[in-house]
């Protein structure tokens, strides 16, 4: 993958970019540096959900590309394999506008290709090779490239890692979102009180913007009811601090709705008796995460050998005797928490999910913050062979209330209790 050096651009845009990304002055500095402004195309990944509309979505961007505004709409190509692909990218860059210059197809949210035909992802690495044409990839993704690998060998990439956001950053970015009938430092001091709470368990941007605008109207309602003023930030926060430890049950779930939140706010009742919430958790995590931290105990203290009678469904009942050998006496809770690797820990996650939560959070992300508290631990993050691995830290009290808070017999599912 060659990467051409351009002349410095002007500083105006520099600062245009900047406005639209920022925080990320760094990474658009040397992107731009990098890169330029070229030619281009941009293929979201979710959108374009199988590999033919995501080829054809290529083919047409380029084709308007190399055509001009008074030429007629060009006709629409059809693309049914990859070599099809191939063929007709050759031809698209061969004319005149696009034939000295370098191509960028970039495809972002690019983790869904490994849900498409396993040549794809291969062949796009191999594009520059395949079309002998001066064609560049950039791939756009929240999880790192190990996860993203095929198993089938490819070229390896370059990798550009974007740090996560600080505080700082995001009290920033989220700063600039305040509707225009308030304040600016209105808003900063909500958004302040926001990150206090939902910081120590959530780095998402995302997330934290929907969180944002869901929880702004109760945190207005004395403004707005004539009983406190804009720097009232005491009273402000006495009146949204338990509806904020209600949101903490939705962080990374989306089957909550907006108008679904607000009938839930109108709930007088305390914050203890929503479902998953518990006075006695020792920490406070969102619904999802919770499941994590369950499912990691239980990679931690069971058997390997013993998931697919816990967790595969219509095995059978489980008996002990089955796993039992001569020489085991002593408890997996006296050895202590084993590691286990990523894999597994999914596994069991959606196993012990099943209806109660759909699997579309952003579960790295959740990992990630399991860890920052220390809840978990990452060791043998160096190889990269079999992948990271992790640690549970907590104790059996700690796992079995954080279980009643969702619901979930965890005595049932552990070997040293059968």
């Amino acid at each position: 993958m060659p990467i051409f050096k351009h002349p410095e651009y002007p500083e105006a845009t520099l600062l245009r970019l900047e406005s639209m990304v920022p925080c990320r002055e760094s990474q658009v500095s040397t992107l731009l540096s990098i890169f330029g402004e070229l030619p281009h195309v941009f293929v979201n990944c979710i959108e374009c959900f199988t590999s033919r509309l995501l080829l054809e979505d290529i083919l047409r961007q380029l084709q308007h590309l190399s055509s001009k505004k008074e030429d007629p709409p060009p006709p629409p190509l059809s693309c049914d394999t990859f070599n099809d692909f191939i063929r007709l990218l050759k031809q698209a860059t061969m004319s005149p506008d696009l034939n000295n210059q370098t191509l960028y197809v970039v495809l972002d949210n690019a983790e869904k290709l490994r849900e498409m035909e396993a040549n794809l992802l291969p062949g796009f690495l191999r594009l520059q090779e395949l079309t002998e044409r001066n064609v560049t990839l950039v791939l756009l993704s929240e999880i790192v490239w190990d996860l993203l690998r095929p198993n089938t060998g490819c070229l390896e990439p370059l990798p550009l890692y974007f740090p996560d956001y600080s505080i700082g950053h995001l009290q920033k970015i989220l700063s600039h979102d305040h509707p225009p009938e308030y304040s600016f430092d209105f808003y900063a001091a909500y958004i302040n009180i926001l990150l206090g709470v939902f910081y120590p368990v959530c780095r998402d941007l995302k997330e934290l913007r929907h969180l944002a605008v869901l929880n702004f109207a109760k945190y207005c309602e004395p403004v707005v009811q004539g009983e406190a003023n804009e720097r009232d930030t005491r009273q402000l926060w006495k009146n949204i601090e338990s509806h904020l430890k209600k949101a903490m049950q939705t962080v990374y779930l989306r089957e909550i709705s907006s108008s679904q939140w607000e009938r839930l706010q109108q709930d007088d009742g305390e914050p203890g008796q929503l479902k998953g919430l518990s006075a006695h958790a020792h920490v406070e995590l969102p619904y999802y995460s919770k499941f994590l931290l369950i499912a990691a105990y239980l990679a931690s203290y069971n058997p390997a050998r013993t998931d697919k009678r816990f967790f595969v469904k219509h095995h059978g009942k489980i008996r002990k005797t089955n796993f039992q050998k001569k020489h085991e006496k002593t408890s997996n809770h006296l050895l202590g928490p084993k590691p286990f690797p990523l894999d597994r820990l999914l596994a069991i996650l959606y196993s012990i999910v099943d209806s109660k939560v759909a699997p579309n959070a952003n579960i790295f992300s959740q990992i990630t913050s399991l860890v920052t508290l220390q809840l978990l631990t990452l060791v043998g993050h160096d190889d990269q062979l079999n992948g990271p691995r992790y640690k549970c830290n907590v104790s059996l009290d700690f796992i079995r209330g954080i279980s009643r808070t969702v619901n979930f017999d965890i005595i049932k599912y552990l070997y040293d209790f059968l």
